[in-house]
């Protein structure tokens, strides 16, 4: 299965930190002292972006009937 490939938008602030978000989830925000230090913190961001929506989403159906499946694209 191939992999699915994000976009990243860099600066690099005043302090020269490297800060970027996801643009396809751009509340998936971070930065590094490094790009490579920023993607790794990235990464991290949009797990945790995802897991708290996946909370509030559990939160939304709670006392509802609903069906859930897997959702794979490439």
């Amino acid at each position: 299965m191939k992999k699915t490939e994000l976009s990243i938008i860099i600066q690099k602030d005043e302090k020269g930190l490297y800060v970027g978000q996801i643009e396809e989830f751009p509340e998936a925000i971070s930065q590094g002292s490094t790009i490579a230090e920023l993607k790794y913190n990235l990464i991290d961001a949009l797990k945790l972006l995802l897991e708290t929506q996946k909370i509030m989403l559990s939160k939304t159906y709670n006392k509802q009937k609903f069906i859930k499946r897997k959702l794979q694209f490439a």
